[in-house]
């Protein structure tokens, strides 16, 4: 089968099975190590900051680069950088698995959101390169962004897996071959890209803008999240100003320089910016409390991580639902109708959050963590393309690019901050109220986290143990009440945005039936299939 002028081949659908792979392993590399944080905190001891980093810091490596790494790989080529990525998504791995300290599991973990920063981008832009018939791109980002919904569930079932047999370190080995795999078959199935002097892409790069963008992000987060857990301290206090300060400097730079890494102008599209808006918020909520669900499910109700993973698919239950039913009425409800109902089925879930207790029936936490997975979920799955129609054409690779970063960011934004709001209350409750008998060390390690209070309690004898362990399941209860009022309060923030912003937009937008020929140019001749 030999591809008709506009319209993919064969070739084109094999290579979108090859970009699927490295998409998969990304979606699932945060979910895979949620059922390894117990067992992290019992070997390598973390305090409860470097916990957040080891879960945080892949994800905010990952979204503050996504925008650089695509402006990079329109310059020096798409397949390439996919391959540089896979490569040092394959070393980064090995040092993850086989670190023996909570701060070098938290650089290798940099390191592979680094490396994972070039992957990304590279697989969405050579989509976008390989298909331009209308159509069939839709289903390419379709298939996409359903491997990245897969990649989700499927990561902590992975992990449980993998824990129920192997050392902690084997949840990051998934990796290995897959990223082996797209380095054997990349060169053979998939195209070179690069942007050219036509286009106005392939510029200077912009090094300052590079650096802006990841200097904002960090002490902002930093500060944000050690505030939360550890209290008032001068060094952290100065770090939110800062990464503020940088992030209007970034800003700034993007405005004034001759090729930024981003075009603001696409902000002043109000789809754009609603859809990119909603996304985020979606994704904070939803990606800070699974973290809450997993820890629940092993550290309160005392489940094996295999157990934890096979319960934790049945709020996806919810979700193939909710998916479902928005499809059916895309065409029929507006969209902003349609994501502010989403927003309001996430608050009830938070609500129902809200009466989890150490010793509530596992049915209620799954039936709150579907109920809310549903709404958020519901709502993401009509973004990707309203961001990508939005945007100009030419401008479609910057527009997925920055959607992604939002993602991205807003994932590990709901993690941290959501979790630092657990930690606090955690602390605060335990701060005092350890039983008698558990002091120096020992209350250390149990004030900080949970999974350190289960560590220190299976050393305890008897009946001290247990009043440790309920008095710790307790705060951490306590903590997710917290945080679900945040979740909730933000969930119907979003619903009167997506009203707002989205509200102009008719329940079906015409699908166009053509687009003129990808300014970017093939590096080489495409090879017959």
């Amino acid at each position: 089968m030999t591809a008709t002028p506009g319209r993919a081949g064969r070739r084109e659908w094999i290579g979108l099975a090859v970009l699927l792979l490295p998409t998969l392993v990304l979606s699932m590399d945060m979910g895979v190590l949620f059922f390894a944080v117990p067992y992290i905190s019992t070997t390598l001891a973390p305090s409860g900051t470097q916990q957040l980093w080891i879960m945080d810091m892949y994800s905010f490596l990952l979204a503050g680069l996504l925008i650089t790494m695509g402006a990079l790989g329109d310059r020096i080529g798409r397949r390439r950088l996919l391959m540089i990525g896979a490569t040092g998504f394959i070393g980064a791995s090995l040092l993850a698995a086989w670190a023996d300290s909570a701060g070098q599991l938290i650089a290798a973990r940099a390191l592979l959101g680094a490396a994972g920063a070039t992957v990304m981008p590279s697989t969405l832009a050579l989509i976008r390169n390989m298909f331009h018939d209308p159509r069939q791109r839709q289903v390419a980002l379709g298939a996409w962004g359903g491997i990245l919904t897969a990649g989700a569930t499927l990561g902590p079932v992975a992990g449980g897996l993998l824990l129920d047999h192997f050392w902690w370190g084997s949840a990051f080995l998934l990796a290995v071959p897959v990223m082996a795999l797209v380095l054997l078959t990349a060169p053979a199935l998939l195209p070179e890209y690069r942007a050219t002097a036509r286009t106005g892409a392939a510029g200077r790069f912009d090094l300052l803008g590079a650096a802006l963008s990841m200097a904002a992000v960090l002490p902002l987060v930093y500060g944000v999240k050690t505030l939360a857990v550890d209290g008032w301290s001068p060094l952290p206090a100065l770090a939110v100003p800062t990464g503020l300060l940088l992030a209007g400097a970034f800003v700034w730079r993007q405005r004034t320089a001759a090729n930024p890494l981003i075009d603001l102008s696409l902000f002043r599209i109000r789809t754009f910016s609603g859809a990119i808006s909603v996304n985020t918020i979606a994704m904070f909520a939803m990606m800070g409390f699974t973290l809450f669900t997993s820890q629940y499910l092993q550290l309160v109700k005392g489940m094996s991580p295999l157990a934890a993973s096979l319960w934790s698919l049945v709020p996806s239950v919810g979700v193939g639902a909710a998916v479902g039913i928005g499809s059916a009425l895309a065409g029929k409800v507006r969209p902003a109708v349609l994501m502010g109902g989403g927003f309001l089925v996430g608050a009830a879930g938070f609500a129902l959050m809200t009466r989890v207790g150490a010793h509530s029936p596992l049915a209620l936490i799954l039936t709150a963590a579907g109920v809310l997975a549903a709404g958020t979920v519901g709502t993401m799955t009509m973004t990707a393309e309203m961001v990508v129609s939005a945007a100009p054409v030419e401008q479609a690779g910057a527009a997925s690019a920055t959607s992604e970063t939002a993602v991205e960011l807003g994932s590990s934004l709901g993690i941290a901050l959501l979790g630092a709001v657990g930690a606090a209350v955690y602390r605060h409750r335990l701060d005092g109220a350890l039983p008698a008998g558990v002091g120096g060390e020992a209350a250390h390690t149990a004030q900080d986290t949970l999974g350190g209070a289960v560590s220190v309690a299976a050393h305890l004898p008897g009946q001290l143990g247990a009043d440790l362990l309920e008095t710790a399941r307790t705060a951490f209860t306590d903590g997710l009440h917290l945080a679900a009022v945040v979740g909730a309060l933000l969930a119907l923030g979003a619903a009167l945005l997506a009203h707002r912003l989205l509200g102009h937009l008719p329940a079906a937008a015409p699908t166009p039936a053509s687009e003129p020929e990808p300014e970017s140019e093939p590096e080489s001749e495409p090879i017959a299939a």
